[in-house]
């Protein structure tokens, strides 16, 4: 949107005695790509090939991604405000200790390809030099607490913790939502998900032989000396960790993650590790109240821990903690690391250039300094209020679809309008901003300040604990092209970077923006009504608040939507997991029901314009169709089936087929592909 105004005032300062060229009034642009269309294709048959096919036919992925999109344009334009942000950081010269000097010299760390070359796997002796002083378990126990870090948002995520054996995550308790406490996570695998070691289907299989080839050569580039054998144990003793790993659909079950453990119930319930030398490493020493995600794994994890040789320990903790580092170390590792991550998993045939690399580095580890800036110079107050008028209106509209509900007792819907009346929105940056003043920073030391940073983080999550809650806490950043429903705050948070065109354009008719970015805002506030959000209730306590009825009820549109993606078919014989995404799916079904009320009433009785040749209606399915515009590849879409939470955007689509205005708005008769009877139409809410 800046970039538009910037644009107009350098023609109207280099062409004083031209006349400047006229633009439309806001809010009267078509708002879709009408270039992007495939109008061979019915959109009863296919709608994202209606949407899309046109976008798709012409467009290429990136060779050093592994797809494109919607969401790839969007991010361009943010990590392009991003670099500028950086440069004049570098330009700067600012003094020692301000995020100015921070920013600039993590990039400039991370840009050194020479130092990096000169220093080689000089920074990683002493941590490798403690890895093999090891001298018996308690030893160990002491150094896998001290190599606990805190992680994003488990009710977010499927697959939370990887490189570490267990992983944290710090929020308010389910039970008691005003009391902070730390949740023990599973990890301890190098691939993305246990089926990853278990599957024997020969995609997985040839999987695994590229993993414990990439093992082998990075300990062999490293210095590390028999890396075949140690691959070997490496591979051997991951598969029995993925053997106790819970699956990703029992992860997703809030109600089977609430297992509160006292400190010593650790010793009790799950043997094998020095409990007190391995929370006293984490930091944890005096914490007495825990939440343990997946209780059977924790122990069956602890018990591998006595039970395997210390040397496959010893060899599974270098290989990982080189792992972790691998795009600061000589280029031989970094792109070994590559060439297994990206390539062979991903399908990426070119890694991304040096310099983007550091930007995302910067971003993930100095977000708040580089999001305080970026605010400051890309998000327009003007956008910020139409985003907060399109929100009322959607959760305004959320709220009476409930209140009509035949279905649901009044009781239940009590406490469903409560949650919608007391949702917090975070729109745009948080409140307040994180301070990295403890953080120290080298221009020198890219290794170093990985770590240190890993470290800060993890710190800046334990310091919560034991004091009030932050129901307006952000688990974003503002250059974050997403959104988020935090279940446990009942919060939303909107970056900024994902407020602008295509899903948000000031210049485009409401239609289109509502179709796009409010039915992402409908998805979010949505998601407080999934599967997993339906079990929290306003305050963020995990409660059954539903009567037997109306559970059952809610569970029957979600049974009815969980077969309506497993039939659709992502490559022969390979279908969406309709368990697996059902949360995201229910929240893309009322979102955009939300979206599209709200929408409606907007216009106050009133159509909308024919713009282009294209009713309202048809503009705002559009967009909601053209926000889910990708194009991936085979091994990135069966990655992300296997693993993923969401279904592939073609799918997401589709979504359309459950909206009874889109029949009418398309002219979609029976007999037509995508054609559901009114009957089979999912109305989750």
């Amino acid at each position: 949107m800046k970039t538009r105004f910037l644009l107009l005032a350098a023609l109207l300062a280099t062409s004083a005695c031209t006349p400047a060229p006229s633009t439309p009034p806001k809010g009267t642009e078509i708002g879709v790509d009408v270039s992007g269309l495939d109008k061979s294709v019915k959109p009863g048959d296919d709608f994202d090939e209606y949407a899309n096919g046109g976008w798709r036919d012409r467009t290429e992925i990136p060779a050093d991604r592994s797809r494109t999109g919607v969401f790839l344009d969007v991010f361009n334009k943010a990590e392009a405000n991003t670099v500028a942000i950086v440069q004049a950081a570098i330009k700067a010269q600012a003094a020692g200790g301000t995020d100015q000097r921070r920013i600039a010299d993590w990039y400039t760390a991370f840009t050194d390809t020479a130092g990096i070359e000169k220093r080689g796997m000089a920074p990683m002796q002493g941590e490798l030099a403690a890895i093999a002083a090891l001298k018996d378990k308690n030893a160990l126990s002491a150094m896998l607490g001290s190599n606990v870090r805190v992680d994003v948002d488990p009710l977010n995520a499927t697959n939370f913790e990887t490189e570490n054996l267990f992983g944290l995550f710090v929020s308010q308790s389910f039970d008691r939502p005003d009391t902070t406490v730390p949740y023990v996570l599973q990890g301890g695998l190098g691939l993305p998900d246990r089926d990853y070691y278990l599957s024997s289907k020969p995609e997985m299989v040839k999987i695994r032989d590229a993993y414990k080839a990439y093992v082998a050569k990075l300990l062999g580039l490293a210095g590390v000396g028999d890396p075949a054998a140690r691959a070997d144990r490496i591979l051997a003793l991951e598969t029995r960790i993925a053997q106790a790993h819970t699956d990703n659909v029992t992860s997703q079950d809030a109600h089977k993650a609430n297992n509160p453990w006292k400190k010593a119930d650790f010793a009790a319930k799950a043997p094998g590790i020095d409990w007190n030398g391995f929370w006293n490493a984490a930091g944890l020493a005096n914490q007495q109240d825990f939440v343990v995600w997946q209780p059977a794994t924790v122990a069956a994890v602890a018990k591998l821990v006595a039970e395997a040789p210390l040397q496959d320990w010893q060899d599974w903790l270098t290989f990982h903690r080189i792992n972790q580092v691998s795009d600061v170390l000589p280029t031989a590792i970094d792109q070994a690391h590559f060439d297994f991550f990206s390539k062979t998993l991903s399908g990426t045939p070119q890694q991304r250039p040096r310099d983007k690399r550091a930007i995302a580095s910067v971003n993930a580890w100095l977000g708040d300094a580089m999001g305080k800036l970026y605010v400051e110079q890309h998000f327009p107050a003007s956008s910020k209020s139409d985003i907060q008028t399109m929100v009322k209106g959607i959760l305004k509209a959320f709220d009476d679809r409930v209140a009509g509900l035949s279905w649901m007792t009044p009781a239940t819907k009590a406490e469903a309008r409560k949650k919608i009346e007391t949702m917090r929105v975070g729109i745009g940056y948080p409140e307040t901003w994180r301070s990295y003043a403890s953080l120290e920073v080298k221009a020198d030391d890219p290794v170093g300040n990985l770590r240190r940073a890993e470290k800060a983080e993890t710190a800046h999550q334990l310091a919560k604990i034991g004091k009030a809650v932050d129901r307006g806490e952000w688990w974003m950043t503002p250059q974050t092209v997403n959104a988020v429903n935090l279940p446990l705050q009942n919060a939303l948070n909107f970056p900024a970077a994902i407020l602008q065109a295509p899903f948000y354009d000031p210049a485009a008719d409401a239609a289109s923006n509502y179709g796009s970015i409010g039915a992402i805002i409908g998805h979010e506030i949505s998601h407080g009504f999934d599967n997993l959000g339906a079990d929290f209730d306003a305050e963020g306590r995990l409660r059954n608040w539903w009567t037997k009825e109306d559970l059952a009820h809610f569970e029957a549109q979600g049974a009815a939507l969980i077969a309506q993606y497993d039939a659709y078919e992502v490559f022969p014989g390979l279908h969406v997991n309709g368990k697996l995404t059902l949360g995201e799916n229910i929240a893309d079904v009322a979102g955009l029901a939300a979206a599209y009320q709200a929408w409606r009433t907007s216009l106050g009785g009133k159509e909308a314009p024919v713009i282009g040749g294209l009713t309202g209606d048809q503009r705002f399915f559009l967009a909601f169709g053209q926000s889910w515009r990708a194009k991936a590849r085979e091994a990135a879409l069966r990655q992300q089936v296997a693993t993923n939470g969401h279904a592939p955007d073609r799918w997401r689509a589709m979504t359309v087929r459950n909206i009874d205005a889109w029949y009418d708005a398309f002219g979609v008769k029976p007999g037509e592909k995508l054609y559901l009877a009114p009957d089979k139409r999912v109305k989750v809410w």
